[in-house]
């Protein structure tokens, strides 16, 4: 059998491209997805600051908590979302280890050059005591080091020169300082720039006293740094503080590449599976196809003798073959496509470029086994019914065609679509983004199976409409169409298919974004009532901006907004700190119990999907884990319902302020009858800080939202692209496996001209059916994605992107048939059906 199999292979090459380019595809996109979830895993994060120093001791940049399971306990740990810092008294009881030369503190804190227009230098950049150069080390190329208040030390790569005066935004208002030293780092520190104040002035713009970002320990000359670390860990006993060397080093300096790691592991897998899926439902259509147009011969098989288990071996070894020489190429071809993904991700804003894309063998290694399971089961599944069937039966089937469907795939079919409906039943009460998005593509995903099942049942009802039309319209052509289209069912299906695949999954990428960015959009909108907000540049608008805002005449209302997220228990939640004076004229999140005029320090306002997921409402106690992993107890003051405007928890700005890298706000509310033109005079001498009105804060929220959903477009436009490669790729070998019938067509009369025609009315039909049965699945996904997300079953779906959406798939369709279809066209009909199939 594997001879024969080898043999047919080289004698119907055309009747195998398809499925070689379903499966190339296929290898590529779950390598690429693999490669993500390996970056996630164990992508590498270079150290850069802390080059310099062996042995470095930070607080612990994890939240723990304890869970139990089936009489099971679990611990769990998730990063945190802004930086712990350590007690600084630890310093002396590190510099006494053995065999450390010096322990030297470390600050981290935002401090960025200003230019006399007020634009920030883009890029990160940190300030530190210029005590702690030696960590890179960084060395002085000229000038002196910090010893004033005002005094600053330079990256060389600033442009710089020694007395310059230049201005400086950090934690506070901008400072002016004088350049007394430019310095350069030994090695390479190409993602960062540094700013070196005196100690005490770090220790003032820092503003954790008696804490310490970190402790560098360098090592005296012939020190073991395994045995620095070991004696560390020995005096920290006790502590929770954690003793990293080699390249443990790089996530607690880069911690949002840290914090990266964890999405991408959600989004590798979440990309990984529905992949997976797609490429198993795309590859069993396409070796559906394949048999189908190799029904006769199969059928001559069995009648020379051939048992049905021979038949089966012989299609799943075919199916072998074609995996191997397809999944090899199609892995190596995924490696590249995760290196553009990851780039896209870079550039988008979703990852931070210091996490670097891990390449190995492991992902080519999971993806080839994948393709040979997924082209085997495919063709074995394929192979059933030609196999068990009688020769005579099959002999006369290929001749033409059952009109029905078996009774195991009827049942199959039903099954899934009951399935679907379940699945649209639960997404509907799913309220979190993180738990309803994989329900929801696994649902297109589970619709588009029963549609290939049931899918000869769907195209008789429809083709014996969309016929009579196409007969009126074009007696002739149509006429063909409608004959065609009813007599080859089950052809018609295994086209429909793919491209209604396509519309689905594409409308549901599109609008799950556009659903939940305008409900919050909206929120936002109708809940801001301030008429003017401040916004900066750089780091965020300094608190002494507010303050002069506030002693405007006619200024009745401040409200300083600082994002940040937290923890209540294990469930995260995006959240604000506000200024708690007068939120009531500022913001307005539809409150639905309690009241915000009673917001104060210890206290806490929380969305109905915060109070609903912990189970607390006004006059309850909630425990909040701060973005530094301090823990607070709060008393719920208020619960309001646009959570999706505001965040889940709206906090004290004073509480959170000082848990978080970044104290100053990211937007100030300004309410009350003073004019714009006073507003912009009032924070003149702060030239980052812009004076915006309602209509320039929506423009950017709309641009932000964009940006935001650009991170999801990029990871699923992949499916998008191979379900648009399938379309083709099926397409192309139905219309190619139609070369014999054109010609008979043409011997009994019909011009080449009618024919096209005649695929013209198919084309068309086939398109019709694809986008209503696409667009409704969509349309039901989407409706309970929206009742579940927003509390509205109606989806935001722009009518313009639909139909983009739309034309693209019909264009791809009408391509796909109109050009092969040219190509058969061009042999004289009496030497195409006479040629070998």
């Amino acid at each position: 059998m594997f001879t024969l199999a080898l043999s047919t292979l080289r004698a119907r090459k055309g009747a195998f491209v398809g499925a070689f380019v379903a499966l190339f595809c296929a290898a590529a996109l779950v390598t690429a997805c693999a490669a993500l979830l390996e970056t996630g895993l164990h992508g590498r994060i270079p150290t850069e600051r802390y080059a310099g120093t062996p042995v470095l001791v930070t607080a612990d940049q994890e939240v723990h908590w304890t869970s139990e399971k089936k009489g099971k306990t679990k611990e769990k740990a998730k990063p945190l979302t802004e930086r712990a810092w350590l007690d600084a008294a630890l310093t002396e009881r590190l510099a006494a280890v053995p065999g450390v030369r010096a322990a030297v503190p470390e600050l981290t804190f935002p401090a960025h050059l200003v230019a006399p227009d007020g634009r920030v230098r883009p890029g990160a950049s940190w300030g530190h005591a210029w005590e702690s150069a030696a960590l890179t080390p960084y060395e002085l190329r000229e000038g002196r080091a910090p010893a004033a208040a005002n005094e600053v030390v330079v990256d060389a790569a600033a442009g710089q020169a020694v007395g310059a005066a230049v201005t400086v935004q950090s934690t506070g208002a901008p400072a002016a300082y004088t350049v007394v030293g430019v310095a350069a780092p030994q090695g390479r520190v190409e993602r960062q720039s540094s700013l070196f104040f005196a100690p005490a002035e770090a220790r003032r713009l820092a503003g954790h006293q008696g804490q310490v970002a970190a402790v560098g320990l360098l090592t005296a000359p012939g020190a073991d740094p395994a045995a620095v670390r070991r004696g560390a860990e020995a005096a920290l006993a006790g502590t929770t503080a954690k003793v990293r060397t080699g390249e443990e080093r790089g996530p607690v300096e880069f911690l949002d590449a840290g914090k990266a790691r964890v999405s991408l592991v959600s989004l590798g897998a979440a990309m990984g599976g529905t992949s997976l899926l797609v490429a198993l439902l795309v590859v069993t259509g396409t070796f559906a196809l394949s048999v189908q147009q190799r029904a006769r011969e199969l059928a001559l098989l069995r009648a020379v003798g051939a048992t049905p288990r021979q038949l089966r071996r012989m299609v799943g070894r075919e199916a072998l073959v074609v995996g191997l020489l397809a999944g090899v190429p199609g892995s190596l071809a995924g490696l590249l496509l995760a290196g553009w993904m990851h780039g896209r991700f870079v550039a988008v804003g979703a990852l931070p470029d210091t996490l670097e894309l891990t390449v190995s063998a492991l992902p080519p290694l999971l993806a080839v086994p994948a393709t040979l399971l997924a082209a085997w089961g495919a063709a074995r599944v394929s192979a059933r019914r030609p196999a068990r069937v009688h020769p005579t039966e099959g002999l006369a089937e290929a001749a033409q065609p059952k009109p029905g469907i078996g009774a195991g795939r009827l049942v199959a079919g039903l099954l899934l679509a009951a399935g679907y409906g379940a699945l649209v039943y639960v997404l509907s009460g799913l309220r979190t983004e993180a738990a309803a998005t994989p329900v929801t593509f696994l649902s297109v995903i589970l619709a588009a199976a029963a549609i290939a099942l049931l899918g000869p049942l769907v195209t008789r009802l429809a083709t014996f409409l969309l016929g009579r039309i196409a007969r009126l319209a074009a007696p002739a052509a149509g006429f063909l169409a409608e004959q065609n289209t009813r007599a080859n069912a089950k052809r018609l299906a295994a086209v429909v298919t793919p491209l209604s695949l396509a519309v689905a999954m594409a409308s549901t990428i599109l609008f799950t974004q556009t659903t939940a960015g305008h409900a919050a959009r909206e929120q936002a909108v109708a809940g801001t009532t301030a008429p003017y907000v401040l916004a900066a540049s750089g780091p965020g608008v300094p608190g002494t901006a507010a303050e002069t805002v506030r002693r405007v005449p006619g200024v009745q209302a401040v409200t300083e907004v600082l994002r940040t997220a937290v923890r209540a228990g294990q469930d995260k939640f995006p959240a604000q700190g506000v200024t708690p004076q007068g939120l009531a004229r500022t913001l307005d999140p539809e409150v639905t119990a309690g009241s915000l005029d009673g917001m104060a320090e210890d206290t806490v306002a929380v969305s109905e999907l915060a109070a609903q997921i912990k189970g607390v409402g006004v006059g309850d106690r909630l425990e909040v884990t701060l973005g530094d992993g301090a823990v607070v107890p709060l008393r719920v003051v208020a619960v309001y319902h646009r959570g999706l405007g505001f965040g889940d928890l709206l906090l004290p700005r004073a509480a959170v302020a000082a848990h978080v890298d970044v104290p100053l706000a990211s937007s100030v509310l300004v309410a009350g009858t003073a004019d714009r033109a006073a507003l912009a005079a009032a924070v003149k001498p702060f030239p980052a800080v812009r004076v915006l009105d309602r209509a320039q804060v929506d423009a950017a929220r709309e641009a932000q939202a964009g940006t935001q959903a650009q991170v999801n477009y990029v990871a699923m436009g992949l499916i998008i692209a191979f379900t648009g490669i399938a379309v083709v790729n099926t397409l192309v070998m139905a219309t190619a496996a139609r070369r014999r019938e054109f010609a008979m067509l043409r011997l009994i009369g019909t011009t080449a001209r009618q024919v096209r025609a005649m695929l013209r009315w198919e084309t068309l039909t086939v398109v019709l059916l694809a986008v209503a049965l696409g667009t409704a699945v969509a349309a039901l996904t989407l409706g309970a994605y929206s009742a579940g997300m927003t509390g509205s079953g109606t989806p935001y779906a722009p009518p313009l992107t639909w139909l983009g959406v739309v034309g693209a798939a019909a264009a791809l369709a009408f391509a796909a048939t109109a050009l092969p279809a040219r190509a058969a066209l061009r042999a004289h009909p009496a030497d195409a059906i006479g040629a070998r199939e």
